[in-house]
């Protein structure tokens, strides 16, 4: 499990962007042009580039010191506060310079649909000075890292000059180097331990076709051939393939996941694989991880990050195959990182003993009120003080996974008070969602729910089920 690694101290030199996002709602076609008009409704901004990798890897729990250009304009301020909220972060090794654009990529967005990206960038590359200041800010950080990844998005920091110096510094001291790769002769990349180009990025690097196995397989061979080291080739929806320098060829597959939005997702895993190698893990075993981390990321929009405690949860998940089950403390966690990227926390709680049509249609309508939906289960103690000593009849981690089967629950945690008002008082839930045999006033946790602003809802009710009718029924039979 992830809870077993300590992650050591990463640095990260590379392309710094800024990831603007401005969302809004369409409705109507211009008049003046056949173009949508959204209405704006508001606007995020979010680290993107190589500070997108910090910010996954800090998420992690790594120590990261960030090395990378940033311009004196005000998206520079901007990024540098936004970076700043991550405490684990360093910005003592970025470097300024009065002649740069601090490059921004602005997204424009109705609902989950992409409009257009308005992008802002340097017009003139890197000068000499402002090179030798960048390598002078790595090599200062360098004697405090375990692992390096070059973050390069073809932007200009990583020029010849700054990847060799950077490369043969880390070889003299023996820390790893890991490079998300970008140009298409990766002999530019010599002596890194691994490279981590996408499909395309490998094709175009090779000119080789890489659609099935094999040709994967000779593809990240004549990659090899260029820089040296071991090739991870990320594949979306098939997943990663690892070929080692001893020859030996893995593969991964990506859990299944509903995609939403690949930005950064090459980020996460480099972030990810970069983490593990700090905590000595061996590559298999990091781009198993790195898969799992892929899938959760794709699911958010926009540019993200996946929490050490979000990563766990899926883990857990997938090695005992009981849904998406979490303790209490993982779960604060978890809806932790949902909230820094804005979803609404939706939460509903039962016994749930024989799941029946009812059941599923309080499920159902408790999702459709939010982003995430969190379902608290009583434990077997909890029903038997609630139901009677015949109670439960389905033990709670039977419960737990088939309530974790169902699409649209998030989250399952399992509560051993009589009611769930601690585990909302923790959680902190945005909606708080009970059947309509329930009055307002009568639901547990409304009353901490609304202390807040958040509200709750009575989802009606599908009549004659209920799992004491049944077991009636069952007997009566």
């Amino acid at each position: 499990m992830i809870n077993d690694f300590t992650f050591g101290r990463v640095l990260i030199i590379g392309d710094l962007l800024l990831d603007c996002y401005i969302h809004g709602s369409v409705d109507r076609i211009s008049p003046e042009a056949p173009v949508p008009v959204l209405l704006r409704a508001k606007h995020s901004t979010v680290p993107g580039g190589a500070c997108n990798v910090a910010m996954n890897a800090a998420a992690l729990g790594c120590t990261v010191s960030l090395v990378g250009l940033v311009g004196q304009d005000a998206s520079a301020h901007e990024l540098r506060q936004a970076l700043a909220q991550q405490s684990r972060i360093s910005l003592d090794h970025l470097v300024d310079d009065a002649d740069w654009v601090t490059i921004t990529k602005t997204r424009v967005l109705s609902g989950r649909q992409q409009i257009v990206r308005i992008d802002d960038e340097p017009s003139t590359v890197v000068a000499p000075i402002v090179q030798e200041k960048l390598i002078a800010a790595a090599l200062n950080a360098l004697d405090t890292a375990d692992v390096i990844v070059c973050s390069d998005y073809a932007k200009g920091v990583l020029s010849d000059e700054v990847l060799q110096a950077v490369i043969q510094a880390a070889n003299l001291r023996g820390i790893p180097v890991v490079v998300d790769p970008k140009r298409k002769d990766l002999s530019a990349y010599k002596g890194a331990q691994l490279i981590t180009p996408n499909r395309k990025e490998l094709s175009s690097a090779t000119g080789l076709p890489v659609g099935s196995d094999t040709e994967i397989h000779f593809a990240a061979l004549a990659a090899q051939e260029q820089f040296g080291g071991d090739v991870l080739v990320t594949r979306s929806e098939e997943g990663m393939t690892l070929l080692e320098r001893s020859g030996r060829m893995t593969h991964a597959h990506v859990p299944k996941s509903e995609v939403f939005d690949v930005s950064g997702a090459g980020d996460t895993v480099v972030a990810t694989i970069a983490a593990m190698i700090s905590a000595k893990a061996d590559l298999q075993t990091a781009m198993v991880i790195a898969t799992n981390a892929a899938s959760i990321v794709v699911g958010k929009l926009g540019t993200a990050t996946v929490s050490r405690a979000e990563l766990s949860a899926a883990l857990k998940s997938k090695i005992e195959k009981d849904g998406v089950i979490a303790s209490l403390a993982e779960a604060q966690g978890i809806v932790a990182a949902w909230r820094q990227h804005g979803a609404r926390i939706v939460f509903t709680n039962g016994c749930f003993d024989l799941l029946h049509p009812g059941h599923i249609a309080l499920i159902r309508s408790a999702a459709r009120e939010g982003d995430k939906l969190i379902v608290a289960l009583n434990s077997d103690a909890s029903v038997r003080r609630l139901k009677g000593m015949e109670r439960p009849l389905q033990d709670e981690q039977a419960r737990a996974t088939v309530m974790g089967a169902l699409r649209d629950v998030d989250l399952v945690v399992i509560f051993d008070e009589d009611t769930p008002y601690e585990t909302i008082a923790a959680l902190k839930p945005d909606i708080l969602v009970k059947g309509a045999d329930y009055t307002e006033d009568q639901v547990v946790g409304g009353d901490v729910v609304k202390s807040y602003g958040g509200r709750v809802v009575l989802a009606d009710l599908v009549s004659g089920r209920s799992t004491t009718s049944i077991v009636r029924k069952m007997k009566a039979d």
